[in-house]
């Protein structure tokens, strides 16, 4: 960051060079400097904010794609701009009347060392900063809101229940396995290696855990870890996986389908043979987007602050330094690359 004459400093930026097809590549993106002025533009009703933490989440792939507008629930990036995504930031002025300088904020901001967000009604402002700060990219923001509403409110779990988690060490795995066990549920989840299927069952307190690239037959794994059924999928993965847990599904059995990671990558999605099982065991599936939830972001706090604060849950997050560090962090979700939820520190001021 280099001072100058009237205010205007270096803002280091992460921009989408062009949209992607096909699997993302770190060359997709570049790091930049451009300029700022500390200042708000003059009658500006948003916040000026430097940004602190950035989060790294599944769905920024389908933004990489150009899609026409509303062809999906977000929108695609715009090619030449920084990237967008959630993270936590410090107001440095404010034309918004909710929020003032000083006040911590967690919400979608740029991929750059200061934004102008002007969508200020999609910020959190941070309460309770005794807590690392960081987990309002992930236990406390998007992904621990979307734990919270895929298990609680789609699913509707009751004691003793048999919960699969696929991509169960990630941002959202992890909570929903720790949300059942402390309902009393029997938990098993999946993940891509052999550390993750150690911290499931070691950090998290899975009842058990598998590596689904050393299984060669989903469906028999599946009917060894639950040989009779399944009754609440929380699906993180799509594709074979999801083939699989419906041939196991207990009757009235229920699907929160949260994510599909396994096919953001593909120009053709693959398609699903077993979805006949959706009758036969009476299964209700359905799929929920975050935003439309926020509205118990209060009630998701009253019951999770308490958990972490008494050790209840616990949260692994993977974190790398400083914005030339984001691409890889970014491309890394699809190869499976991290460990816990991925953070990109930008600044700890």
């Amino acid at each position: 960051m280099a001072a100058s004459t009237e205010g205007v400093i270096s803002n280091k930026q992460v921009i989408l060079k062009d949209y992607v097809t096909g699997f993302p590549k770190e060359s997709d993106m570049q790091l930049t400097t451009a300029t700022t002025k500390l200042k708000l533009p003059e009658g500006s009703k948003g916040v000026l904010v430097k940004n602190l933490y950035l989060s790294c989440d599944p769905y920024m792939r389908s933004r990489m794609t150009k899609r026409e507008p509303g062809a999906s629930y977000v929108d695609s990036f715009n090619a030449g701009s920084p990237i967008v995504g959630y993270g936590v930031a410090k107001v440095l002025e404010s034309g918004d009347p909710k929020f003032k300088k000083g006040d911590l904020i967690w919400g979608m901001t740029g991929w750059e060392e200061y934004s102008v967000i002007t969508a200020t009604e999609s910020l959190f402002k941070i309460q309770h900063t005794d807590v690392p700060l960081s987990y309002y990219t992930g236990i406390l923001g998007m992904p621990g809101v979307s734990a919270y509403v895929g298990f609680y409110e789609i699913c509707n779990p009751k004691k003793g229940e048999t919960v699969f988690v696929s991509a169960a060490s990630g941002a959202v795995g992890q909570l929903v396995g720790q949300f059942a066990k402390l309902l009393g549920c029997y938990v098993v989840g999946s993940a891509g290696s052999k550390e993750k299927v150690d911290l499931l069952k070691n950090k998290f307190g899975f009842d058990d855990a598998f590596n689904y690239k050393e299984e060669p037959d989903l469906d028999a794994a599946l009917k060894r870890y639950f040989p009779e059924g399944i009754d609440i999928y929380f699906e993180n993965v799509g594709g074979k996986m999801l083939d699989a847990v419906l041939q196991n599904m207990r009757v009235h059995g229920r699907i929160a389908v949260c994510g599909l990671i396994s096919q953001y990558n593909l120009d053709e999605p693959e398609g699903c043979r077993n979805l006949i099982y959706l009758i036969i065991k009476q299964v209700r599936m359905q799929g929920f987007l975050v935003f439309s939830y926020y509205h118990l972001y209060e009630k998701f706090l009253e019951m999770v602050l308490p958990a972490i604060k008494e050790g209840k849950i616990t949260y692994v997050e993977d974190v790398v330094e400083g914005l030339e560090s984001a691409p890889a962090a970014l491309i890394g979700l699809y190869a499976g690359r991290n460990v816990g939820k991925q953070v990109v520190v930008v600044s700890c001021e």
